[in-house]
């Protein structure tokens, strides 16, 4: 699922900037404070939940080497559990 956002936005997916896949879980506070803390910076996101699909969460293990969410990739950097000083600096990138 995409979030979409303006297409003023400096994020948006059509400026060429990095992709960004966010793998998150039903009623979990941190996925849910990632995803507040992209949409708050107007930043375009794919979310994959893993409870809802096996595949998702085997791509999770396997491409990534995380099982936990939220784990936050921008281009090919991998960001395990919320920390926003580095998502903000890769998003700066």
């Amino acid at each position: 699922m995409w979030r979409q956002v303006s297409e003023s936005s400096p994020f948006a997916p059509d400026t060429g900037r990095q992709r960004i896949i966010v793998f998150t879980q039903p009623d979990s506070l941190p996925c849910e404070a990632v995803k507040l803390f992209l949409d708050d910076r107007g930043v375009a996101y794919e979310e994959k939940d893993v409870v809802a699909s096996p595949n998702q969460a085997h791509e999770l293990v396997e491409k990534y080497c995380s099982r936990s969410t939220p784990t936050v990739v921008v281009g090919d950097e991998v960001v395990i559990g919320f920390n926003p000083e580095r998502i903000d600096q890769l998003l700066a990138r």
